[in-house]
Formats: C-alpha cells, sequence, structure tokens
C-alpha cells in the first residue's frame, strides 16, 4: 500500500470518530470506565501491599542472654546478629537500660521496682524478621548461638498475618482477573454494535473491490484514536479519584499510621507509568477488538 493511500486511510479513520459519534463515545465510555476500575484497583491494591508489609515490619523478638555470659559472649552473639541477613534493626539493650524501660511501663508504680535488691532485667538483644515466613527457622538459628537462653517471638501474629496475606493475594488476583474479563467482554459487545452500525459501509467497499487491509485500517485507526483518548481520560480522573482517597490518610497522618499506612504511593510519582499504560492498552483495545468485531462483514 502506498505512503498517500496509508495517510489517506488514517485520516479518514480520526474523522470517522467524529461522523459516528453516537457509537464512537459508546466506545470511548466503555473503554473509559474498564480503564479506569482497573486503574484505581491496581493502584490501591500496590498500597495495601506496602500497608500489609508495614505491619509485617512491625514484628519484633527477644534475644534473652543467660546470666553467666560474659562480655565477650555478647560481643559474639551481636556478631552473629548482625550477620544474619533474615534479621534487620538488631538492637541490644544492657539490664540498666531494660529497668528504665521497665520503670517507664510501670508508671506510677514503678518506686516498687526500688524494693529489689538487684537488677532481674537480664542483658537482651531486640530485632526484626525480614520475612515473617522464616520467623521459626531463625528462632532455631539464634537458640543454637552460645550465651542465647530464651528468645521470644510472635508466631502467632506472623501465621495470622502471613494467612491474611496469602488470603489477600488470591483476592487481589481475582478482582483484576474479574475486572479484566469483564472488561474485554463489554468492550468487545460495544465495538461490535459500533462496527454492525457500518456494516453497510464495508459492504459497498468490498463490492467495489477495496481490500480487507483497506477496509481495516480505518477501523483500526478509529480503535485506535478513541482507545488513546479514553486512556488519557481514564487517566485524568484515576489521578483525581486515587488523590482523594490519598488526602485521606495524609490529612490524618499520625492516626493512620499506627495501622500501617505510611510510605503509601503518591501518584506524582507513578502519574507517567500510568498514563502510559492506559493509553497503550486502550489502544490496543480499541484497535484489536475493533478489527476483531468487523471479521464477519468482511466475508462479501
Amino acid at each position: 500500500m502506498r505512503a498517500s493511500n496509508v495517510s489517506y486511510l488514517v485520516k479518514k479513520g480520526i474523522s470517522s470518530v467524529w461522523k459516528n459519534f453516537i457509537m464512537s463515545f459508546a466506545s470511548f465510555s466503555i473503554l473509559l470506565v474498564s480503564l479506569l476500575q482497573i486503574s484505581i484497583a491496581v493502584l490501591i491494591m500496590a498500597n495495601i501491599n506496602i500497608i500489609m508489609g508495614n505491619i509485617e515490619d512491625t514484628n519484633q523478638i527477644a534475644i534473652f542472654i543467660k546470666e553467666d555470659a560474659s562480655e565477650a559472649d555478647i560481643t559474639h552473639i551481636r556478631q552473629v546478629l548482625d550477620g544474619n541477613s533474615d534479621l534487620t534493626d538488631v538492637k541490644y539493650i544492657s539490664p540498666d537500660e531494660g529497668i528504665e524501660h521497665f520503670k517507664e511501663d510501670l508508671g506510677e508504680y514503678s518506686e516498687l521496682l526500688g524494693y529489689l535488691e538487684e537488677n532481674p532485667v537480664p542483658h537482651s538483644f531486640f530485632a526484626r524478621v525480614t520475612d515473617l515466613s522464616k520467623i521459626r527457622p531463625v528462632v532455631t538459628a539464634i537458640l543454637s548461638i552460645e550465651g542465647v537462653e530464651e528468645v521470644r517471638a510472635p508466631y502467632d501474629f506472623a501465621s495470622a498475618l502471613q494467612n491474611i496475606r496469602s488470603m489477600f493475594s488470591v483476592i487481589v488476583i481475582g478482582i483484576l482477573v474479574t475486572l479484566v474479563v469483564v472488561s474485554i467482554v463489554i468492550i468487545s459487545n460495544t465495538i461490535r454494535s459500533s462496527v454492525f452500525a457500518r456494516r453497510n459501509e464495508i459492504t459497498i467497499m468490498k463490492y467495489v473491490g477495496a481490500t480487507n487491509g483497506f477496509i481495516k485500517l480505518p477501523f483500526f485507526v478509529e480503535g485506535m484514536f478513541v482507545g488513546v483518548l479514553a486512556g488519557a481520560a481514564s487517566w485524568g480522573l484515576a489521578w483525581f479519584i486515587y488523590d482523594s482517597i490519598f488526602s485521606l490518610f495524609t490529612d490524618n497522618f499520625t492516626l493512620w499510621e499506627m495501622f500501617g499506612f505510611f510510605n503509601l504511593i503518591p501518584f506524582d510519582n507513578v502519574c507517567w507509568t500510568v498514563l502510559g499504560i492506559n493509553c497503550a492498552a486502550g489502544a490496543l483495545l480499541g484497535a484489536v477488538g475493533t478489527v476483531i468485531s468487523m471479521g464477519k462483514y468482511l466475508k462479501v
């Protein structure tokens, strides 16, 4: 096909958007709603994954050292803990620091500790496990270190959080698959209706000798153009909706931070990525959907 023909057909495809405004607008609206739903769902789910990670990071294990452990033993334990890649934020608490923390926890009853003849708080370490699924083998490894007497770990918390994360992953995949399938079905039916309304135009072009490629290209361009417009529009709406939701958690940051709502993704950080993906997905769905839907009308 000559370049002049391609240029003509591209212009015809774009102009057809306005000539068949009602059906083009229907396709645009369906693409817009579908892309908007998927965009918001993906962004919210990405943030929920971050929140789950933040909650996981609050886990902490307490490592208590034997009473007769020497300074050399404590130094050795610190070196082993620091070298364990499954641990982070390793912190040593001396008996004096431990009793002070205990007094703070007791508040007005802290004076009762003054009756103790000696400090009962042992040398200890506190650390976080980077992956809660490894908490049991990590605790076993720590207990094998010479000088460690006891390790206290939030097994129930870790197990519950892992179950929630697994369930959440299944729900996320299910929602995304459902949204994609429903969107494709609705978009396909809408585009098929648009093509059906112009079946006479396709038939006439076939009778005058136009090739399938010559007929498809304007429809392809039209579908792509509508898809890009829908992608751009869904991006703008997603930005507005997402920022509105995002502000709910940033306006009262201290309150929400307690529940792990921090380090959330600002839309500014992903806006161009979302725009590119939305426009590309819209163009692909619009163009391919249009061409596939008109297939039977080319058999004249």
